[in-house]
């Protein structure tokens, strides 16, 4: 199980091509061999309301929460936040190189004893 959660700064809407993000992001965390596909989700939540420094300028910024289920290798874990990283910064190169922007990450593991599933969306990737 893997969610990816991008904040955005809304005025960043217009040129990041966002589902482009997500798409991207969704197939580097298939790359990493470590995640069932039924299992990652990926979404982005446009910030409307957000002050970067002291407020004046047309900042912006994209933090990603990567939340994984608890047991893969320290490594696994680094190589995932390495990928996903890597992406948003292939991805927004040519709005970094015109504007401020910054770009963020935080990886983080959870108990699968604290979480609740329901999902049938494994059943499509099985072989049968």
């Amino acid at each position: 199980m893997a969610h990816l959660i991008f904040e955005c700064t809304d005025n960043l809407e217009a040129d990041g091509d966002i589902p482009g993000l997500l798409k991207k992001a969704n197939l580097a965390m298939l790359e990493q061999g470590v995640f069932p596909p039924g299992g990652i989700r990926s979404r982005a939540i446009m910030l409307r309301h957000y002050c970067v420094a002291e407020g004046e300028h047309d900042d912006a910024f994209v933090h990603a929460s990567v939340k994984i289920g608890a047991g893969r290798s320290p490594e696994a874990v680094r190589g995932t936040a390495n990928a996903v990283f890597e992406v948003m910064k292939a991805h927004f190169a040519t709005l970094y190189a015109r504007r401020t922007l910054a770009l963020s990450l935080e990886i983080s593991e959870f108990s699968e004893s604290g979480t609740l599933k329901h999902n049938n969306i494994h059943a499509r990737y099985r072989k049968d």
